[in-house]
């Protein structure tokens, strides 16, 4: 029976103060006089404090390391703390996850609350980084020791108590790759709703408002919804697509997280229960890749209030991911949907991870995770991209981004 090999002996060395050039090197430089290992490193910096923490291995004369490390700390104005003890850092526990919590504003209790029920899970926060501080504040927590399938619903159970958003994911390789994201139209990617905004040029739109927040409500059948809004507009003149388009408002971050996301090599499609000759358009202008929607019976200039071919519903839209994810050549595992209603619902479960965004109830108790925050850029925190880093590539390509506020 072989023996454990002997845990060597350590010093955790932790120095904080007001952050300058220089430090870092000058911590290990002191530390390289004396013949040790680095076994982990740790830095952050808030407001312009740093914090540094340095896990080495104890050199036989620890003292003397200490009293070189003390002296430098001082000469840099620093303080510091050297702790002595045994053993490598350890491993994190099995049940790895990445937990993202987005507040606007973000409160010290709602974060208490939501450290508390991780707590209660078993899990440990292992480390904690933000991604972004304006117009949301977005922080994302690596966590050990619980299993992400049991920490999800725990914790969307605390977001909705605490008025926040917060998503789930396993730690795995999948949240590094290409991925492809999948979203619905109307009051997803745009504000409101294209069939209502034709409603209105046909003298109709308060009757089909009315069966539209039926249809994303589950009350009723998708396709019955659909023809019966599609009849109230016949005869209407089909040039009004046009003057529909131009007063689309795309939603705020559409544009910057598709972006953002393409420079990595994602692939975006759009799915919608809409309308072909708004969609394709869409995807055009925005720079997505694949787009499925209904298209509009035209005949001599003018809507027949019929719709060509299949309805694309909520099975079709499940059916489209699964046909884009062959097309891309990813898994169903490594794709992302977005939707507000309910027939986005089996798009959202077919996916690797499902969002409600700014969704109805009975879509938010269906979802992975849920987004109620007007930006679609959110969405890109949960990916483990920083708000800093999408500055920094905007920049670099000549897009300028407004200053944060002070």
């Amino acid at each position: 029976m072989s023996s454990q090999p002997d845990l060597p002996d350590t010093l955790l060395v932790t120095l904080t103060g007001k952050d300058r050039p220089g430090v870092t090197s000058a911590i290990f430089a002191a530390l390289s006089g004396v013949g040790i290992e680095v076994l982990d490193v740790e830095q952050i910096i808030l407001r312009r404090r740093l914090i540094l923490g340095v896990l080495v291995t104890a050199p036989r004369e620890w003292k003397k390391a200490a009293r070189v490390v003390e002296e430098t700390a001082t000469a840099l104005g620093m303080q510091v703390e050297i702790e002595r003890g045994t053993g490598d850092n350890r491993s994190r526990r099995a049940g790895r996850s990445h937990v993202t919590v987005i507040g606007r504003p973000l409160r010290a209790s709602q974060m208490a609350a939501v450290a508390g029920r991780i707590a209660d899970s078993g899990g440990n926060i292992d480390r904690i980084e933000r991604m972004a501080r304006y117009p949301v504040t977005a922080i994302d927590l690596d966590v050990s020791g619980a299993d992400p399938e049991a920490l999800r619903p725990l914790l969307a159970a605390e977001a909705a108590r605490q008025g926040v958003d917060i998503a789930v994911q396993p730690a795995n390789l999948l949240r590094r790759g290409v991925r492809l994201i999948v979203m619905d139209v109307d009051s997803t990617l745009i504000q409101g709703e294209v069939i209502e905004m034709l409603a209105a040029h046909a003298g109709h739109e308060p009757e089909v408002a009315e069966i539209t927040e039926r249809a994303m409500r589950g009350e009723i059948d998708f396709e019955q919804s659909l023809r019966e809004r599609v009849a109230l507009l016949e005869g209407l003149d089909a040039d009004v697509l046009d003057r529909v388009y131009d007063d689309i408002v795309i939603t705020p971050g559409a544009r910057t997280m598709v972006r953002t996301l393409r420079r990595l090599g994602y692939r975006f499609a759009i799915v919608s229960g809409g309308f072909s000759q708004i969609t394709d358009r869409l995807a055009d202008d925005l720079g997505i890749h694949f787009a499925r929607a209904n298209e509009l019976e035209i005949v001599d200039g003018r809507f027949t209030g019929r719709i060509v071919g299949e309805v694309v519903d909520r099975a079709g839209k499940a059916r489209a991911l699964r046909e884009f994810a062959e097309k891309v050549g990813v898994s169903q595992d490594a794709t992302i949907a977005i939707g507000d209603g309910a027939n986005d619902l089996d798009m959202l479960n077919a996916a690797g991870l499902g969002i409600a965004y700014n969704a109805r109830p009975v879509v938010q108790e269906a979802a992975d995770t849920t987004v109620n925050v007007p930006y679609l850029d959110t969405i890109v925190y949960l990916l483990g991209i920083s708000r800093e880093e999408i500055e920094a590539a905007d920049a670099e390509a000549g897009i300028v981004t407004p200053a944060p506020p002070v």
